[in-house]
């Protein structure tokens, strides 16, 4: 009898860790959840068979005019299967330190940002890092060095190219890989 529960335990705890894997190998952005700046539990899905460029948002950097076009952006290709995912993230000089509602007025009043924003999260490697970061990196193959680091998401929610944080969003090289991952 006691081999037997050990042996059931022994299958069970592998079909746990295979679970594990398997979700792990998946990679996609649109698997997972997270929460939106006000709150509201959000799930990435929703975004399934659209083009994404996810962002690492920044209110205080030098870079911060990049929403402007990252704004442009999402306006121009939204009726073609296009969003920007903001995610707002303090990790790099602590710019960006404002609460949620900090964060939407800053965007709002400024940028007239309307497209989806989420919850401020960590990019970089560790044990706080977030589910998005670590799927994004996987599949990207990098890590944001800095704020408004880019990554473009295929329909099927896996990332088709990383761009680093001074690639501007009217970049050719970014248009083009936006343009033809919505061809696909």
């Amino acid at each position: 009898m006691r081999q037997t529960i050990i042996g059931l335990a022994a299958v069970a705890f592998g079909a746990i860790l295979w679970a594990g894997d398997a979700a792990m190998a998946d990679d996609s952005l649109y698997s997972l959840q997270t929460t939106t700046l006000d709150g509201k539990p959000a799930d990435l899905a929703q975004y399934k068979g659209k083009v994404a460029l996810a962002v690492n948002v920044a209110s205080k950097c030098g870079l911060t005019p990049q929403y402007e076009g990252l704004e442009k952006l999402h306006k121009e290709l939204q009726g073609k299967g296009f969003t920007v995912l903001g995610f707002p993230s303090n990790d790099f000089g602590g710019q960006e330190p404002g609460t949620p509602e900090e964060i939407v007025t800053f965007c709002r009043k400024n940028y007239g940002v309307t497209f989806p924003m989420f919850s401020k999260l960590v990019t970089k490697s560790g044990p706080d890092q977030s589910p998005i970061y670590a799927t994004l990196a996987r599949g990207g193959g990098e890590l944001p060095a800095w704020n408004f680091a880019k990554y473009v998401i295929g329909k099927d929610g896996k990332v088709v190219k990383f761009f680093g944080s001074k690639v501007a969003p009217d970049d050719k090289e970014l248009r083009a890989t936006i343009d033809a991952a919505l061809a696909k």
